[in-house]
Parts: C-alpha cells; sequence; structure tokens
C-alpha cells in the first residue's frame, strides 16, 4: 500500500478536432474538471494531468500519450482515470492490448462515464463498448472524408493551412493570398535554379544567408500551427529535399492542385501520393508567385543531372545539344583543367561528342559518327545568333511577326484538324459517362450498390468528366484563333527586351532563350570545315537559317597551303605528346616500388 501510494495518479484528457465539432462538453477543460471533481471525492489525490489536444484517437503516437506508457512501463503509475474508454483510443483491438499491459503492470484503470474499474474485475460489455467506439472512428472518418471530397471538386483547399509563401485570406475572393515575404524567397529559389544551381547547391545558399526554413518560418508567423518541425535550433537549416518541393509545387503558378494524396485507411496517419492522372488542377484558383514559362523551364532543368566541374560549377550545356544523326544526347568530354588563380579555371580540352559513337567505339562498334564540336565555338555560336535574331526582333518588329505566322501556318493547319478530332472524341465520351453515371445511380436507389462503391464511382466519373470538359474549353480556344498567335512573340520580345547587353553567354540567358541545339557532322569535302548547327529558341523554334562554323574569308592558294602545314605540324607534334605520355606512364608502371 505504501508503494502504490508513492506512484502517481494520472488524469488523462484528449480531445480531436472531430470531438470538438460534438460541442463544448468534450472540451480539455471540461475533462480536466469532470476528472479532478471524481478524483478529489474517490481520495486519488495528489494526480497529474496528462493531455493530448487535436489528436485523433486512431492515432496511438500521441505525445501524452507516449509519455504516459513510458511511465507504466517505468512502474511510476498507480491509477489512470479518463472520461470514457474512448479517451485511450478508437481502435479495439489496440486499445485492448494496452487494457491488458496496464493490468500485468498493476495499473488501476477507470472510466468514469462507462462505470468502468478494472480493481472490481472486468465488465463483459467493455469489449462491445471499444468496437463500438472504432465505429464511430470509422463512421466519423467517412463524413470528414466525403466532405473533403465535395471541396475537392469544388476547387477549394483541402488542406488547413497554406502551402509556403501563402497565406488564408480571411476576406472575400481566392482562399489564398501571397505572403510577400515568404514569396519572395520563393522566387529567389526559382531565379538560383535557372542560374543553373541544383537543389543541394540552393539549400547552401539560403542557409548561409540565414533565410528561415519553411516549417519555421510558418510557425513563427502564425501560419501554421505548433508543427513537429519546429525547431529554432535548426531555424535555418534548409535541405535539397525542402528545396526540390517547392521547385515542384504547380500551385506557384496560381494553379490549385487537389487529391495530391489519399489515406489507405482510417487507421493510418500516413499519406500515400496519387499519381498524377488522378490529380484535379483547377487553373488560376490563387494568385501566382512565379510566372509559368520560369516554372516550365525549371521542370526540364530539373530532368538533367549536371556534373560539377572542379571550380564548383555546372557545364550549363547539358541536356541541350543534340545529335542530329542519331538523335541522341552529345558528350562533354573535358581535360586539362587549370585554375587562373582567381577561384576560375578552364580546361585545355573541352569539346562535345555524339555519345552514340563515344559508347558503340568503346565496345568496338560503328554507330553514327564523332560530330565533334569544340565548346568554346558553340557557345561563341548560340550567342552570335541570341544577340543578332534579338536585334532583328527588336527592330523589325512587324516583319518579325509576320516572318514567324508564316512558318507556323502549316503546323497551324495540322492542329486545328488534330483539335477537332480529339473534340469528337472527347464529347463522345462525356455522353458515355453520362450514361453509366445514371445506371449507377439506379444501381444505388435499388440497392445493389453499397455506398462506399457508389461514392467512388461517382467520385471518377466526375473528376474524368471535369477534366475532359477543362480539355475542351482549352481545345476550343485555340480553334477560335484563325489568325496567327502573338502570344509566343510577345514573350520572345519580353525576352528580348529583358537583356540590355548580351557581351557574354550566362546561364540565365542560355536557359531562358535556348530550347535545344542540333550539331551536324563537319563538312570537309570543300577542304574548309563547315559544320551545320541548328539553334532553337523558346517560344519561336529554329526561327534563323542554320549557322555555319566556317573559316571566315577565303584563302589563295598559297595560305591554303600554309594553314594546312601548319595543321599538319600541329597534329604531329600532338601524337608525339602522347606517345611521350603513354611512355612515362609505362615506366612508372614497371618501376619496382
Amino acid at each position: 500500500m505504501n508503494e502504490n501510494r508513492l506512484k502517481a495518479n494520472i488524469l488523462y484528457e484528449r480531445l480531436s478536432r472531430d470531438d470538438e465539432l460534438q460541442g463544448p462538453s468534450n472540451s480539455i477543460v471540461n475533462q480536466s474538471a469532470l476528472l479532478e471533481e471524481y478524483a478529489e471525492k474517490n481520495g486519488f489525490v495528489p494526480y497529474v494531468h496528462i493531455s493530448d489536444d487535436g489528436y485523433s484517437g486512431t492515432n496511438f503516437q500521441r505525445p501524452g500519450w507516449e509519455r504516459l506508457i513510458e511511465q507504466v512501463e517505468s512502474g511510476n503509475i498507480s491509477t489512470i482515470i479518463i472520461k470514457d474508454l474512448s479517451r485511450m483510443g478508437r481502435d479495439y483491438l489496440r486499445v485492448g492490448l494496452y487494457r491488458e499491459m496496464f493490468r500485468e503492470k498493476g495499473v488501476r484503470l477507470i472510466a468514469v462515464n462507462d462505470g468502468f474499474d478494472s480493481a472490481k474485475g472486468e465488465d463483459d460489455f467493455t469489449p462491445f463498448k471499444e468496437i463500438i467506439a472504432e465505429w464511430y472512428a470509422r463512421d466519423t472518418s467517412k463524413k470528414i472524408k466525403s466532405v473533403l471530397h465535395k471541396k475537392g471538386r469544388d476547387g477549394k483547399p483541402m488542406c488547413n493551412t497554406p502551402i509556403y509563401g501563402y497565406r488564408k485570406n480571411t476576406g472575400d475572393g481566392t482562399p489564398w493570398i501571397i505572403d510577400e515575404e515568404a514569396a519572395e524567397v520563393v522566387r529567389r529559389v526559382f531565379r538560383l535554379a535557372v542560374n543553373g544551381k541544383g537543389v543541394t547547391q540552393i539549400a547552401g545558399i539560403l542557409a548561409k544567408d540565414k533565410v528561415e526554413r519553411p516549417s519555421y518560418y510558418m510557425v513563427s508567423h502564425g501560419i501554421q500551427a505548433d508543427s513537429k518541425l519546429f525547431d529554432p535550433v535548426l531555424q535555418y537549416s534548409w535541405h535539397g529535399s525542402t528545396v526540390a518541393r517547392l521547385l515542384e509545387r504547380r500551385e506557384y503558378i496560381g494553379d490549385l492542385v487537389n487529391f495530391k494524396t489519399h489515406k489507405p485507411s482510417y487507421k493510418r496517419n500516413s499519406y500515400v501520393r496519387n499519381p498524377p492522372e488522378e490529380h484535379m488542377v483547377f487553373q488560376g484558383a490563387i494568385p501566382a508567385i512565379i510566372d509559368a514559362e520560369t516554372w516550365e523551364l525549371v521542370q526540364k532543368l530539373r530532368q538533367t543531372p549536371r556534373r560539377i566541374n572542379k571550380s564548383g560549377a555546372a557545364n550549363p550545356l547539358t541536356g541541350m545539344v543534340f545529335c542530329a544523326d542519331c538523335g541522341a544526347k552529345m558528350t562533354n568530354r573535358r581535360n586539362g583543367y587549370k585554375e587562373n588563380g582567381d577561384g576560375s579555371g578552364s580546361y585545355a580540352n573541352d569539346n562535345y561528342e555524339c555519345s552514340t559513337n563515344r559508347i558503340a567505339g568503346a565496345q568496338h562498334i560503328k554507330k553514327c559518327s564523332m560530330h565533334y564540336i569544340n565548346t568554346n565555338t558553340l557557345r561563341k555560336l548560340i550567342l552570335d545568333a541570341i544577340r543578332e535574331i534579338s536585334a532583328y526582333a527588336l527592330n523589325n518588329e512587324d516583319e518579325f511577326m509576320k516572318k514567324l505566322c508564316a512558318e507556323s501556318a502549316v503546323k497551324q493547319a495540322e492542329t486545328v484538324v488534330a483539335h477537332k478530332k480529339r473534340l469528337a472524341k472527347n464529347e463522345k465520351r462525356i455522353a458515355e459517362l453520362d450514361l453509366l453515371f445514371r445506371k449507377v445511380y439506379e444501381d444505388h436507389a435499388i440497392g445493389r450498390l453499397s455506398d462506399d462503391r457508389f461514392e467512388r464511382m461517382s467520385i471518377d466519373y466526375e473528376r474524368e468528366e471535369a477534366e475532359i470538359k477543362s480539355c475542351n474549353t482549352v481545345l476550343r480556344a485555340e480553334l477560335e484563333q484563325r489568325e496567327c498567335n502573338s502570344m509566343n512573340t510577345d514573350r520572345f520580345m519580353e525576352l528580348a527586351r529583358r537583356y540590355t547587353a548580351f557581351d557574354e553567354l550566362t546561364t540565365p540567358m542560355l536557359n531562358e532563350f535556348i530550347q535545344k541545339v542540333i550539331i551536324h557532322e563537319a563538312d570537309r569535302s570543300s577542304g574548309y570545315r563547315l559544320q551545320k548547327v541548328d539553334i532553337w529558341f523558346n517560344f519561336i523554334g529554329n526561327f534563323e537559317l542554320p549557322n555555319l562554323e566556317v573559316t571566315p574569308e577565303p584563302m589563295d592558294d598559297v595560305a591554303f597551303a600554309n594553314l594546312m602545314h601548319k595543321r599538319k605540324k600541329h597534329t604531329e607534334a600532338a601524337r608525339r605528346y602522347r606517345a611521350k605520355q603513354k611512355e612515362e606512364q609505362r615506366v612508372k608502371q614497371t618501376e619496382p616500388a
């Protein structure tokens, strides 16, 4: 008896958001008052309160409950008093296991409203009460899911907390408004990505500049309730995965995306990602922080892994250069790195070659050809093309638009035919869905179909019909544009005006202007090395005629002979140097250790 008096009496309270809806009688304050009155009246003093506010009964990873179980296992608890058995949880199997644990540890359990006291023996009706509590949790989960699905289909956010960069709108209009302080960080993250930085590099830059990470910022600014991720010690601790999630979010271009995840069971707290085809996207539902072109560009850049050189910079041309004959990506080969003394450096040999030819050559197989081009030459060609086309577009805007329209006329005719076929197919499918939904409704009305199955099938049909109608709206809008659409021209003009100088090919300039570069094999039949390079621009495609890498002016016979002699001497010197290097390497390998 004396030993029990040294142990604690615990008054445990739990309140979930669902219980809050039932009225004030379930509140933590009211539970505490009820339990204190019972404890004092029956001599369970002194006592200690342990509470879990805002936790579902299907979740047993509650901080208060875990602390209570830890004390039970340590033998520090004499009695646990709760309002009713559902406060322990709403999973009758796990609640039964915990009751058995309490019995083995000699802990007395009292449920005041249920009239349950383990010291008086087991109540045969207790297991049924626990089953009923679980049924209640399942029924509540179904009701909440139904409400959330309705919100999701109506184009309203399904989450309680806005994503980083937004706040809840307390007035009329869109559900979220831009939080300018956080939105500027989002814009900076996208700018760094366009500049060629990887997610880990971006995270390092933000941490170095002491930018608060999203979870800390949202809790400290009252946008999100206290979270397990809130840790003042990790205030500026950014991770590459956090940056990656920011860059993937379509919400930043103004699109609300619902049904991205689902819970397989009401007993599970973890969510499972839905495939993209099951998402519902509502375009323009929220204010945009990033323009759509920048977002699309970043997604494209992130699809290609980038190798970092010895100076810590990634090659900006990676993923842009393709072989004209086999269509494979060109491989960047570089060696002989030398530092310049100012932290930068350069490679003695830096060029692009066809990856198909290189891989096949390593296996002694002949495929495609080298398509060699020097990287510095390629960068100069790209910069010259950007400079020339931008100058032409800015100085001859009307002519530029007419030429662009003329080049796209054939493509537009093909698009009109394809759009009309797609519209007819979509309209036929909508009629089929209407017929299917009427049959499903009739089966449900006469009892052939369960409520759960009817709900799932209805959601699937409605989602598919909404997506088809949204697609038809876009197709009809494009068909109505009989004349050349100047949108792409306007975007290119805006881009050209943004750059005041084209002295150097920067990574942002390359990513914003260039879509891809196609390298043809060099032609030496004329005695000169001529190489065709097709440069495709964002928004306007392959607008200019192919550029030729040629010797600037023609040579007479004597000058040409001198040039060939110099090239022959250079080739022979290079051959002797490689032979010397191989011999030195062989000698090192044969020398005794």
